[in-house]
């Protein structure tokens, strides 16, 4: 059988609960941790293998090196630094594309046959930045994109109408930032439609939005909810499951857009980015979702013009 293997590139918040939630799920045979710090990824390494050992199934969890991607279904890109209180996504551009060049730089001498799932902010632009830089077919490179987004648009509409947010089906699109775009006329929530519960479009838009901020003041960096986004991803590659998940991509005449990678639904299995799921949203809802791939174009010519690499 084919030893289901996934590098991590950054050991830091993000890359251990990745690293974690999917040693937890047994859906790895063999999880790798790489960074740039000496001694960090073998440390969070051996972290996470102690908790295995409460564990009924087998995963060996290690650190290791650049190289490793070579043979891994799955290489997950966590470099980066945290957001501080007041900080934008998009402010964090500067310094990301200084370490994702870097990263480049290290992973040169290698080829990446598997999937790249990006997490690093501002997270649109670097996975264009990354799948550009790699030369990776746009199926095979998916940001977490608006993944987190949609985690917190089924906690506040669970939070405010009571329903189980197994039972509240929807998803956030576009930019993963403050341009992001709530398609209501598509949620159902227990089979009912969005309206039907009386609820603030803007009070909702504005919890979802927030969620992050709120996070980011009380403990200075967000890592469960991303961390347990982006293992999600890994775990339908792994598994095929062929399932239905919001993620950065790059869009082909979908949605009437083209040459932009952004949040929409994906069907995603082994092959990565299998298909982009089309759905009827409003009129207002597409215009919203245009403004906020102009947002996302726009950054990205900016993260171009940074390169130091030469990135085209």
């Amino acid at each position: 059988m084919e030893k289901r293997k996934v590098t991590i590139l950054g050991s830091g918040h993000v890359g251990s609960h990745v690293a974690l939630a999917l040693a937890y799920e047994g859906v790895a045979d063999e999880i790798v941790l790489v960074d740039k710090v000496e001694g960090k990824a073998d440390g969070q390494a051996l972290d996470a293998s102690d908790a295995m050992s409460y564990m009924n199934h087998a995963v060996k969890v290690r650190g290791g090196d650049y190289s490793d991607v070579e043979d891994s279904q799955v290489v997950v890109c966590a470099i980066g630094m945290a957001r501080k209180p007041g900080q934008d996504r998009v402010d964090m551009l500067d310094d990301s594309i200084v370490m994702c060049d870097e990263l480049l730089d290290s992973l040169a001498p290698y080829k990446i046959p598997g999937i790249l799932v990006s997490i690093t902010n501002p997270c649109d632009v670097i996975a264009d930045y990354l799948r550009r830089g790699l030369h990776l077919p746009a199926n095979r490179v998916m940001g977490t994109g608006t993944s987190l987004d949609t985690a917190r648009l089924r906690r506040v509409i669970s939070e405010m109408t009571g329903e189980s947010r197994t039972s509240v089906q929807g998803y956030v699109m576009g930019e993963h930032g403050e341009s992001s775009v709530i398609p209501y006329s598509l949620i159902r929530v227990g089979g009912r439609s969005f309206d039907s519960f009386g609820l603030s479009r803007e009070d909702v838009l504005e919890q979802v939005r927030q969620g992050g901020w709120i996070v980011v003041a009380g403990k200075l960096c967000t890592e469960f909810g991303i961390g347990r986004a982006a293992a999600e991803m890994v775990e339908c590659i792994l598994r095929d499951e062929k399932k239905v998940l919001p993620a950065s991509v790059l869009l082909d005449g979908q949605y009437g857009e083209s040459g932009v990678q952004v949040g929409v639904p994906c069907v995603i299995g082994a092959n990565g980015v299998e298909q982009i799921v089309v759905d009827n949203i409003t009129d207002e809802e597409l215009a919203l979702f245009k403004h906020s791939c102009d947002v996302v174009r726009g950054n990205v010519q900016i993260a171009l013009g940074k390169s130091k690499r030469g990135v085209k």
